[in-house]
C-alpha cells in the first residue's frame, strides 16, 4: 500500500512537470524583419532579398541599359514574368518577384509596368469607371505603356547529405529579353551553398 501511494504521488508529479511545460509554449523572440535567421538552411527571406539585390545591381550596370537609353531618349520599360522553381523545396517564388520588381523600381534607372495579373484588376477597374465615374475623371482603354523587355528565372537546388552534415545548393538564373524580337540582352547566375551539420545528443 505504502508502493503504491509512493507510485502515485510520483506519478502526480510528473503529470504536473509535463502540464507546466506544455503550458509554457514555444518561446517567440520579435526580431528586425531584415534579421537573417538561417535556422534550417532552407532557402528563406534573406536569401531572396539578397539574391535580388545582386541581380538587379548586375543586370542594370550592362550595356543594354545604356544602349536603349540613348538610342530612345528615355529609360526603358519592363516587367517580371515568371520564376519558376525547380528546386528539391516548396519556395513561394512570388515574394522573390516581388523583391526583384522592387529592386528594379527603386533602381530609377528603368520603369515598371504592372504584371500580368495586376493589370486584369486595373482593367477592370477602368470598365467600372466607364460606368460610375465622371467623365473628366474616366480612365480611358487603349493608354497602357509596353514593356520593352521581359525578365524571367528558374531557381534550382541539389541536395546532398551523409552523416550528419547536409549541404545545399541553390542555383539562380534570370535572363532579359528584348520584347520586340525576344533577344536574350542580359544573362545573370548567382550561386548559393549551404552546409548545416546536425548536433548528435550525447547521453
Amino acid at each position: 500500500m505504502m508502493w503504491a501511494g509512493r507510485s502515485g504521488l510520483i506519478l502526480g508529479v510528473v503529470g504536473f512537470y509535463f502540464l507546466v511545460g506544455c503550458a509554457t509554449g514555444p518561446q517567440v523572440a520579435r526580431v528586425e524583419a531584415g534579421t537573417v535567421t538561417d535556422i534550417s538552411g532552407r532557402w528563406n527571406d534573406t536569401d531572396s532579398r539578397l539574391v535580388a539585390e545582386e541581380m538587379v545591381k548586375d543586370a542594370l550596370g550592362r550595356p543594354w541599359l545604356e544602349k536603349f537609353t540613348k538610342g530612345s531618349g528615355k529609360p526603358p520599360t519592363v516587367i517580371v514574368g515568371t520564376v519558376v522553381n525547380r528546386s528539391t523545396e516548396h519556395i513561394n517564388v512570388q515574394t522573390f518577384i516581388k523583391d526583384l520588381e522592387r529592386e528594379l523600381i527603386n533602381s530609377g534607372q528603368v520603369e515598371f509596368v504592372a504584371a500580368k495579373g495586376e493589370r486584369e484588376e486595373i482593367r477592370e477597374e477602368r470598365k467600372e469607371q466607364a460606368l460610375h465615374s465622371t467623365e473628366e475623371t474616366q480612365k480611358g482603354p487603349g493608354k497602357e505603356t509596353g514593356a520593352d523587355y521581359m525578365l524571367k528565372g528558374v531557381l534550382n537546388s541539389i541536395p546532398d547529405e551523409a552523416g550528419g552534415i547536409k549541404a545545399i545548393f541553390y542555383q539562380i538564373d534570370l535572363e532579359l529579353f528584348d520584347m520586340a524580337n525576344n533577344k536574350k540582352v542580359w544573362g545573370g547566375q548567382k550561386k548559393i551553398k549551404k552546409v548545416i551539420e546536425r548536433k548528435r545528443l550525447g547521453f
